[in-house]
């Protein structure tokens, strides 16, 4: 899988011989970031790097570079700058842009291919061993690093949440400031440079036909001498996109110095962009003349093997554009092999069964190559149409990025099965918490910020995202608890997606019996107070500790919402607390929560609050 790392497009000019007897580079050229790797086209002087998942792009300098003063320990100045450009297909959904990065390492192993700018994973994002410093350009606002648009620079010490992040763009000389688009598939010129003396790091960017702005868009004045060692590797990283490109086109970088510029007039064009001859560049015309040498010599015999080539392809991609589906496109650079899954779940072996329902079985697993953990969910489906449509709706889903929901980080399909892949939350589910551990009690603060974070999540579903989301069965099971005892709401196998202000049309009644609207029985439509129900019965379960339905217990007792009703009624509603917490929780809280889970289940679905804010 090594060739599906990276594919490098360039002609680099390098201006130096030895990096071992000087502080800088400078290259004239282009590579692209994303898909597979030439190798024939490779310079000595660059690596490209597999870190173990397919599609994740980082190309870094091959030598290192003394960054530390040995003695002091003190950071060296050091100056890059580099022209770049982003060429979108698809304005809506860009892909996540790309970063330049300082770090330890030839390459950041263990990165997904997807997420987080392919330079760290769901487990070491954030942590201070990293020593990974990044300038990231961003075109896509990810709510779980706080990201401010879709269209900022951001400078990111260890993970992805920017310690400096700020619209793209540059200050004119009249000190008016002008936007830039990052992926306008303009070149676009950056500057990332650091002063020791002043322990400033900035960043700048610009149009390259303007000269380079007094004023850096980016400044952060902090000693990186902490998160650096004293030799430390250059290069660039990309998530993975079928619906953008990212090509650097010049790239200059030295150390105790300034980097050196790079010559505009030498600039390369851009794979895929058409220009006239009298605009194109040194290496277009030179191939152009080339190609004409070639075909005059072969003549005729060269030719028709050309045209059986061509046959034989557009036979081959027929008979694959068949198998890959329209909503496999657009779903395509999140697709996992069945191999890699097969491994990493031991053959889907029962020692890995995490959990089954109604929609498939649930697996552990760890990622060949990465270490990385993953929940795999199997699922057998019957109908192809079903499959296409259920699918459909999962890739939709998949772009979803918040805190509190379960990310899904791909999927795969082999024969009438589909495997959606998740992160794995080592921690299990809500019920296992309520219900399953005798030895263990939720306490009053989890209790309280689980439901505050399920409430986040359904705001973010029914309100922030581009169409509303339906997740028609909210429920302990299906809330996952990290490792930092926050929640994430997880299992969208029953959601429906619907433009805001549109009603979702559904056929069929779906959830779970306890969490189910009365009104959905008689109309048999979803949609957001259908779920604001099922959250209500969800937030007096986890404050009462018991389920919604136990006929187990006393009569009066038998139905969660009527005995917490008439408790109300009777002015006692604090004696319908978890007895386990032994009275050590904030009444005034609990008294809300319960409350609130009375009116979120109440039974007239035009009383219940519209959103959770």
């Amino acid at each position: 899988m090594s060739c599906k790392i990276l594919m490098l497009y360039f002609f680099l000019r390098l201006a130096s011989a030895d990096n071992n007897n000087q502080s800088g580079f400078l290259f004239d050229g282009y590579f692209k970031l994303g898909g597979s790797v030439n190798h024939s086209h490779m310079s000595s002087r660059v690596i490209l790097t597999d870190s173990g998942l397919s599609e994740a792009g980082q190309v870094f300098y091959n030598d290192s570079f003394k960054f530390k003063n040995s003695t002091t320990g003190s950071v060296f100045s050091f100056s890059t700058t580099f022209i770049f450009s982003v060429i979108s297909k698809d304005p809506e959904f860009s892909g996540h842009g790309l970063a330049f990065a300082i770090s330890p390492s030839k390459g950041i192993p263990g990165a997904l291919p997807n997420q987080y700018l392919g330079l760290f994973n769901a487990t070491n994002n954030g942590i201070s061993s990293n020593h990974v410093i990044a300038v990231e350009l961003d075109t896509d606002q990810d709510f779980q690093f706080d990201d401010i648009d879709d269209n900022h620079l951001g400078i990111d010490i260890n993970g992805l949440v920017s310690v400096k992040s700020l619209p793209a763009g540059y200050h004119s000389d009249d000190w008016h400031f002008k936007e830039l688009v990052l992926k306008s598939g303009k070149p676009l010129q950056v500057w990332v440079e650091y002063e020791s003396l002043n322990q400033q790091l900035n960043v700048t960017i610009h149009p390259i036909n303007i000269p380079k702005p007094k004023l850096p868009l980016l400044s952060l004045k902090r000693d990186l001498s902490p998160y650096f060692y004293e030799l430390m590797y250059v290069g660039f990283s990309s998530a993975s996109g079928t619906n953008s490109s990212q090509y650097i086109l010049g790239w200059s970088f030295r150390v105790n110095g300034q980097a050196e510029e790079i010559n505009l007039s030498r600039l390369p064009d851009i794979p895929g962009f058409i220009r006239n001859e009298e605009g194109a560049g040194d290496g277009y015309r030179k191939q152009q003349k080339i190609l004409a040498v070639v075909l005059s010599l072969t003549g005729g015999i060269l030719l028709l093997l050309l045209i059986f080539g061509v046959l034989i392809m557009i036979s081959r991609r027929r008979k694959f554009i068949q198998v890959l589906e329209d909503w496999e496109v657009l779903y395509g650079p999140y697709r996992f092999s069945y191999n890699d899954l097969f491994i990493a779940t031991k053959a889907f072996g029962d020692k890995q069964l995490l959990g089954k329902g109604g929609f498939g079985r649930v697996y552990k697993g760890i990622l060949p190559f990465s270490n990385i953990q993953i929940a795999v969910k199997r699922i057998s489906h019957d109908s192809r149409q079903g499959m296409k449509e259920f699918v459909a709706e999962i890739a939709t889903i998949g772009r979803l990025r918040h805190p509190n929901l379960v990310r899904l980080l791909g999927y795969c399909r082999r024969k009438n099965e589909l495997f959606l892949v998740y992160d794995y939350m080592p921690n299990g589910s809500l019920d296992k918490f309520l219900y399953r551990l005798p030895n263990y009690v939720l306490n009053w603060k989890q209790r309280f910020k689980i439901i505050k974070d399920v409430a986040s999540a359904l705001f973010y579903l029914h309100q922030q995202w581009v169409q509303v989301i339906i997740h028609r069965d909210i429920k302990p099971a299906n809330v996952l608890i990290d490792n930092d005892m926050n929640a994430r709401l997880g299992d969208f196998g029953l959601a429906r997606l619907c433009d805001h202000g549109n009603d979702p049309q559904t056929s069929h009644v779906a959830g779970t019996p306890g969490y189910i609207d009365p009104d959905i029985v008689q109309s048999g439509k979803s949609n957001t107070r259908t779920d604001i129900y099922a959250f209500g019965v969800f937030v007096l379960e986890v404050t009462c500790g018991r389920r919604p339905v136990d006929p187990r217990t006393s009569t009066e007792k038998v139905m969660l919402i009527d005995w917490v009703l008439n408790c109300w009624d009777n002015g006692a509603i604090l004696d319908t607390v978890d007895s386990r917490l032994v009275n050590e929780y904030v009444l005034h809280e609990a008294e809300l929560v319960l409350k609130l889970g009375l009116l979120c289940s109440h039974p007239v679905a035009a009383v219940r609050p519209a959103c959770l804010v």
